[in-house]
């Protein structure tokens, strides 16, 4: 996982094979992209198309140094996957995220950099506390999934974790550095693992047995058994919300849905809603009359 300090809308932005391969990829449909488009249309246009960068926050930041922990972690041995070995991943996960993204370093500067790193720690802890990483060895890690669906949608994204049991079980794994949803928001939280088990059962013919989301902040863990007929459902949800972007793609009307959750939106003062007045429209990558079978351009990134 990789937050730096602005979210990238192209695909290289984690995918080490297309970057600077001369071969852009063409568009696809990513579990963030997809919930900014359910969310806002216009937030999805700035951020996916105009690629507007966003001022990283401190949450966020954790978050990625609390992922490259984990991926590192899992890198190791079972036997060393210690909680004092963990601590000692803590700050070259922070000099690898500063690396790529200098400006982050202002998140930290008010507090000084132990606190932050501290932090990190809490998180760390509580996951001890929920899974005991010596136990198991995850089939993979961060990993790159993508599949193209029957009629051409092409969904992708990186998956945090991937369990396989000696008995061929799968399981879809994800961490949250924040906290478990209220029984209303669970769906939106399943979201992106339901866009996983696709995938999943898209590429390998296997179901997954369970989708788990692990929230460290208050130590939740969120689990999930999904069933056939249901990702066959979700699949045809993701062809229409796909369908559904393309047209907007073409006409450039991506219209803002306010709601709550603008106030936390970087994009606000570019908003008709707030007085704001979006950029001029760039067009659809690799041009607007294309379908999104036949563009080459690189377009939503995870």
């Amino acid at each position: 996982m990789s937050v730096p300090a602005s979210t990238p809308p192209a695909d290289t932005a984690n995918d080490p094979g297309a970057a600077g391969s001369g071969a852009p990829r063409r568009p696809a449909l990513s579990p963030s992209r997809a919930m900014d488009f359910k969310q806002c249309p216009l937030k999805y246009r700035l951020r996916a198309i105009d690629r507007i960068p966003e001022q990283p926050s401190r949450h966020a930041v954790r978050g990625t140094v609390v992922h490259a922990v984990l991926e590192d972690l899992y890198g190791l041995p079972a036997a060393e996957r210690s909680p004092e070995r963990a601590d000692t991943l803590v700050a070259p996960a922070w000099d690898r995220t500063l690396a790529d993204s200098p400006e982050i370093a202002e998140l930290v500067a008010d507090d000084g950099l132990e606190p932050f790193l501290a932090e990190v720690r809490e998180l760390l802890v509580a996951y001890y506390r929920l899974e005991d990483p010596t136990r198991f060895d995850p089939e993979s890690r961060e990993q790159l999934v993508e599949v193209e669906l029957g009629d051409g949608v092409l969904l992708r994204g990186f998956v945090d974790r991937i369990d396989l049991a000696p008995t061929g079980q799968l399981r879809v794994v994800d961490y949250k550095t924040g906290r478990a949803p209220g029984p209303n928001a669970e769906t939106r939280a399943l979201f992106q693992l339901k866009f996983y088990a696709l995938v999943v059962l898209r590429t390998r013919g296997i179901l997954p047995a369970q989708l788990r989301l692990i929230y460290l902040a208050d130590e939740q863990i969120l689990t999930y058994a999904p069933d056939e007929e249901e990702l066959l459902r979700f699949e045809r949800t993701l062809s229409a919300l796909w369908e559904a972007i393309v047209s907007a793609g073409r006409s450039g009307d991506f219209r803002p849905n306010p709601g709550w959750l603008c106030g936390f939106c970087d994009y606000k003062a570019m908003c008709p809603e707030f007085g704001g007045t979006p950029p001029p429209y760039p067009g659809w990558p690799g041009g607007a009359t294309e379908s999104p079978e036949e563009t080459s351009a690189e377009s939503v990134a995870q």
